[in-house]
C-alpha cells in the first residue's frame, strides 16, 4: 500500500512510513518519552518531542535547512511525464507534526522539464488532501546570496482511507536539475514561529 500511496504522492508515503517508524522507536526508548501511549492510527503518533532544531545540510541535493529532529531518509523512483526520475527525503517529526523536505532530481534543466515536475508535484498535493491550495509567489533564498521565485502553498483537506483531517504547508521550488517540496504537514497547524523556523532556513545552493 505505501509504495502505491508514494507513486500517487510522495510526502504522504513519507510521512505514513515515518511516522509508523518513530512509533516502534518510541515504545522501546522510555527516557525519550515517559508519557507517550500507543495510538491506533498509522498516520499520527499520540506524544511527540519537543522541537529540537538543528540545521541540516545536503550538499548531494543542494540544499540547508532547520529541521525539529534528527531526520530520517527515503528514496524512491517516481513517474513524471512518462520519464522516470529519482525522489530523495528528509523527514523529521515534532509535535504531532512531520516535516520534510523532498528533492526530485530531473535528468536536465529543461525550464519545461523543471515546470512539469513542479505541476506533478503541486497536483499531487492537492489531488491527496482532495483541496485547492491557497497559492502565491514566494522568494526563496540562496545561500550565496540572492533569491529564486518559488511557490508557497497552503492546503486543508482531508487524506488516508480514513479520511483524516490535514493541514500542509509547501513551498515548491526549480534549481537546475533539481525541484524541491519542503512541507509540514499535521492534523493541527504548529505555532507561527515553528512553520517560520522551517521555512525561512530552507536555503538552496
Amino acid at each position: 500500500m505505501f509504495r502505491s500511496i508514494f507513486r500517487l504522492f510522495p510526502f504522504v508515503h513519507a510521512f505514513r512510513h515515518h511516522a509508523g517508524r518513530a512509533a516502534v522507536s518510541r515504545a522501546g526508548t522510555v527516557l525519550r518519552s515517559t508519557t507517550c501511549i500507543a495510538v491506533a492510527s498509522a498516520a499520527l503518533i499520540a506524544c511527540s518531542p519537543t522541537y529540537d532544531w538543528r540545521t541540516v545540510t545536503n550538499d548531494t541535493q543542494g540544499y540547508s535547512i532547520d529541521l525539529p529532529a534528527k531526520p530520517s531518509n527515503d528514496e524512491r523512483q517516481i513517474d513524471i511525464g512518462g520519464r522516470p526520475m529519482k525522489m530523495a527525503m528528509q523527514i523529521a517529526e515534532a509535535d504531532h507534526t512531520v516535516f520534510a523536505v523532498g528533492t526530485v532530481t530531473l535528468p536536465s534543466d529543461d525550464p519545461q522539464m523543471q515546470r512539469t515536475a513542479l505541476e506533478f508535484l503541486r497536483a499531487g498535493l492537492a489531488r491527496n488532501l482532495g483541496a485547492t491550495p491557497n497559492a502565491h509567489v514566494t522568494q526563496i533564498p540562496l545561500a550565496a546570496g540572492g533569491q529564486v521565485l518559488g511557490i508557497e502553498m497552503t492546503f486543508s483537506g482531508k487524506a488516508g482511507a480514513n479520511q483524516e483531517s490535514r493541514t500542509m504547508h509547501a513551498r515548491l521550488v526549480a534549481r537546475g536539475r533539481h525541484v524541491y517540496q519542503a512541507a509540514i504537514i499535521g492534523s493541527k497547524n504548529p505555532a507561527p514561529e515553528q512553520i517560520d523556523q522551517f521555512f525561512q532556513s530552507f536555503k538552496l545552493d
